[in-house]
This record gives C-alpha cells, structure tokens and sequence, in this order.
C-alpha cells in the first residue's frame, strides 16, 4: 500500500511503500524521547516528494543511522541506514504518516537500550 507522509510544516513530504503489518517501537534513548513508531522498509520503497534540500541530518553512537529531520520544523520522519548485509534500508516514523489509526497498529516492543 501507498502511503502519503510529511513534517509538521509541510516543507518535507514522501511517499513510501509498505503494509505496516508490524510496527517497531523501541525503548532506545532516541526513540523513547521522540515517540517514534517505525516501520522498516527496503530503501528504494521510500520517495521523497518535496523538499529533500530542507532535511538534516542526525546521528549518534555508532553513527550507522541518518536520523532524517525537517530543518524548518524539526519532525523527523524516517531514518536511513543499512542493514548487517549491506542493503539500504529506511526508517518511516509512522506518526508522520496520513491517516494512521494508530491504536490498531500491531506494535512489536524492542529492547533497544540493551544494544
């Protein structure tokens, strides 16, 4: 399913393709302060619409994950990275997705202050 997607203010927006059958939420520092739900997806199932020149970048501990985030607003709504076998993988904050019920999402706890 096509699923349409942004930042607070609108200066970010994409696209992405995924069934959102299990959402990650991980108890990591970065994810518990921000409250993220993600769904992981291949990389190239993720299209930035409109203002790729309007996102920055974060990243911290082993610096493997570019924490995407609008510059303008904030928000972040995906992440990009790679997986142990090199492949490209992304991130998508569910919260930033439109028109989620997010309480019917199948959520799958992940301990990842233990990694």
């Amino acid at each position: 399913m096509l699923h349409q997607g942004s930042c607070h203010c609108g200066k970010v927006a994409f696209e992405v393709e995924t069934d959102l059958e299990q959402i990650i939420e991980c108890n990591c520092s970065h994810c518990s302060r921000k409250g993220y739900l993600l769904a992981f997806v291949q990389r190239g199932a993720l299209n930035i619409t409109r203002g790729e020149s309007d996102l920055a970048t974060y990243t911290f501990n082993t610096h493997s994950i570019q924490h995407r985030f609008c510059s303008t607003c904030g928000c972040a709504p995906f992440g990009e990275g790679k997986k142990p076998t090199g492949e490209a993988t992304a991130a998508i904050n569910v919260r930033c997705l439109e028109a989620i019920d997010l309480t019917s999402l199948n959520r799958i706890p992940v301990d990842g202050r233990s990694f």
